[in-house]
């Protein structure tokens, strides 16, 4: 068990009686005793979407069955109206899938179901559009005094805190990180450590450890000990201390997230020692507690200079492999570089053979156009999983895109990567298609009742709750499965990568190139356009060798310049403008059909969303709108800047 956290469940009972809306008190659960509850709807008529998909009624009686000869994982059975689970919080998970229309039995795939936030102390988010932290943040009014240690950290909003953490359990997440994997030090400190109780305790109820990204000099940085290699006694003293405090606070803490050796931060190359030898420090510490680690992979230019940024996870990684502690897990994005709208899956899945290992996905759009483009990231997951069988996985992480927005995520339509992430992390078999289906119905087709009279309440929806909109959720459904086909196509088709602005990654910018910057970080280093073609050589016979990363068959398919599948073309080679594609067009006139195409897509999704607006309060309709039209002028400006730019090479004059 990499698991094997101290859980109580005492509050279970008033948690599952709130989520009803109901307050009532329980006796006790043992046994077979069956539990009727009456559904007492509290009416909540603001559509800023602040209600994501909890917008449903439940049936007005349900029965809870407790069955101790189930599985002990907090799955959960459905018949009827009566939920069956082996543990309360089963019960919990399963009142939700009642809620969404499930029917039968069903197990969590993956124990570990992490949310990683990106959250800074300043209250921040580093990738984040949808506002401040839900966590952190810093008082307005500080405590000058000595004693006032700590007291200009904002105090801790209990109530929104409590509904991300009922978001968070109806899809069966049971893990947050609550900092930035870019860590300050600041966080292993006792004020943010009480706070982190704080949290701990609200989440606690909801099946939701915490767990901390921490900064890996954080001992030295803290001033407390002269150096932060692994190998040096004081340093691990300092650790085993740390834990103990941690877990004396909670002791429930799930563990320690690290970004070590990328981008700047600390870690053990800085002492001639190898990620294994860091990541097993660590562990020792947390293992008589029984909490894990999770080792980043994200890893480029600390110790491969010159080498194909994609490559060097394998190579820092592969040589450590079978070394690590049991309770250290190897967390590494889906795609070797870093979240693009498409890239092939990262090889390092393959060639960790002795490792525990966890896939990290990205809810929060970086790439894809932020809280501004409806890209729904389902079908990007399970591309990823056709790849990567999940049996191959320990667990699932997601990076977060929630914060202080009304509607949590800063696009309504981006609360279905959250709700996307939860239902794959519980069962990655389930098609894109059904989770939006789900989402869609939850979050649109059960509208509010009518407020009571006199209410003063103007902007609930006219529509009743009988309107099963099979229409409206037909073409809602079908904008959803469409949208990351046109992000790519109006972004970067076939295979085309990283041609981003510089530092926001938000816009095009094909042609740019800072001297001063890492070349990794440069747009043209991605596609190497030049007047015999564009694309990115990776094969083993003329370029990086990248391709001898992966197993067969896919090396020898991605080395084939003919074998290649098209969306990954550009990745694996550098392909002469005069190439002729499966469709009989040349590159050149793929590419130009490509831009033009996601560009068409965007435009139907103005029209569809039109025809939507009967079925939509005015509110949630408005917002989204406006993004649409915002999403068709950055298309229009991605296929202008990039057919221009590559024009130059494609149509020398």
């Amino acid at each position: 068990m990499l698991l094997k956290h101290v859980f109580s469940c005492r509050n279970i009972k008033s948690i599952i009686a709130k989520a009803n809306q109901v307050l009532l008190p329980w006796g006790g659960v043992r046994g077979g005793l069956l539990l009727l509850f009456i559904w007492v709807g509290v009416g909540l008529y603001a559509e800023d979407g602040s209600r994501l998909w909890l917008r449903g009624e439940m049936p007005k009686d349900i029965t809870l069955k407790i069955d101790s000869t189930m599985p002990d994982d907090d799955g959960y059975r459905i018949s009827g109206r009566t939920v069956t689970a082996r543990t309360e919080m089963g019960l919990l998970y399963g009142r939700y899938a009642l809620l969404r229309g499930e029917q039968g039995e069903s197990h969590p795939y993956f124990k570990l179901r992490i949310l990683n936030h990106w959250d800074n102390l300043d209250g921040s988010i580093e990738r984040g559009y949808a506002g401040k932290s839900i966590f952190w943040g810093l008082s307005l009014t500080p405590d000058p005094s000595p004693k006032g240690e700590g007291s200009n950290i904002a105090p801790i909003n209990k109530a929104l805190i409590d509904k991300y953490a009922e978001a968070c359990a109806s899809i069966g997440i049971n893990g947050s990180v609550l900092n930035n994997v870019n860590a300050s030090p600041k966080m292993l400190t006792r004020p943010y450590l009480n706070k982190v109780k704080e949290v701990a305790d609200i989440l606690r109820p909801w099946g939701i450890h915490v767990y901390l990204s921490v900064n890996f000099g954080s001992p030295k940085a803290l001033g407390e000990v002269p150096t932060a290699d692994p190998l040096d006694k004081r340093v691990q003293r300092w650790w085993q201390r740390k834990a103990k405090e941690i877990y004396g606070l909670i002791p429930d803490f799930g563990g320690f997230l690290v970004k070590a050796n990328s981008e700047g931060q600390p870690g053990p190359f800085d002492y001639g020692r190898t990620h294994a030898d860091g990541a097993n420090m660590l562990a020792d510490a947390l293992k008589p507690y029984g909490g894990i680690v999770m080792w980043r992979s994200f890893v480029y230019g600390a110790k491969h200079k010159g080498e194909d940024r994609v490559m060097q996870a394998v190579s820092e990684f592969k040589p450590c492999d079978g070394q690590f502690r049991p309770n250290v897990i190897l967390q590494s994005k889906n795609g070797p570089l870093d979240f693009q709208p498409r890239e092939p899956y990262a090889p390092i899945f393959d060639q960790m053979q002795h490792t525990p290992q966890m896939a990290e996905l990205q809810i929060t759009q970086e790439y894809l156009g932020q809280s501004v483009h409806l890209v729904y990231l389902a079908p990007m997951w399970k591309e990823f999983f056709s790849f990567v069988n999940p049996s191959k996985l320990v667990g699932i992480a997601g990076v977060a895109n929630i914060g202080k927005d009304r509607n949590w995520c800063g696009h309504h339509f981006a609360q279905a990567n959250w709700y996307a992430f939860g239902r794959l992390a519980w069962d990655p078999t389930l098609s894109s298609r059904q989770i939006a289906e789900e989402w869609w119905r939850q979050t649109f087709n059960n509208p509010p009742p009518a407020p009571p009279e006199g209410s003063g309440v103007e902007n609930a929806t006219s529509l009743s709750a009988d309107s099963p909109l099979p229409m409206g959720e037909g073409l809602g459904v079908g904008l959803l499965l469409r949208s990351r086909e046109a992000c790519v196509d109006y972004m970067m088709p076939l295979g085309l990568h990283h041609i981003f602005k510089f530092d926001h990654h938000y816009g095009p910018e094909p042609g740019g190139f800072k001297a001063h910057y890492p070349l990794e970080w440069c747009p043209v280093y991605y596609h190497q356009a030049d007047t015999l073609g564009v694309g990115f050589d990776r094969t083993r016979a003329t370029g990086s060798g990248a391709t001898g990363q992966y197993p067969e068959p896919y090396c020898t398919q991605y080395e084939g310049l003919t074998t290649c599948p098209e969306r990954y073309l550009l990745w694996f080679h550098h392909v002469p403008w005069t190439y002729r594609t499966l469709s009989g067009r040349t590159l050149w006139e793929e590419i130009q059909h490509r831009y033009q195409r996601g560009v068409s897509e965007v435009e139907d999704f103005v029209r569809i969303w039109q025809q939507l607006k009967p079925a939509i309060d005015d509110q949630r309709w408005q917002e989204v709108d406006a993004k649409l039209h915002q999403q068709l002028s950055n298309a229009r400006e991605w296929q202008q800047v990039c057919v221009d730019y590559f024009r130059q090479f494609a149509e020398p004059k």
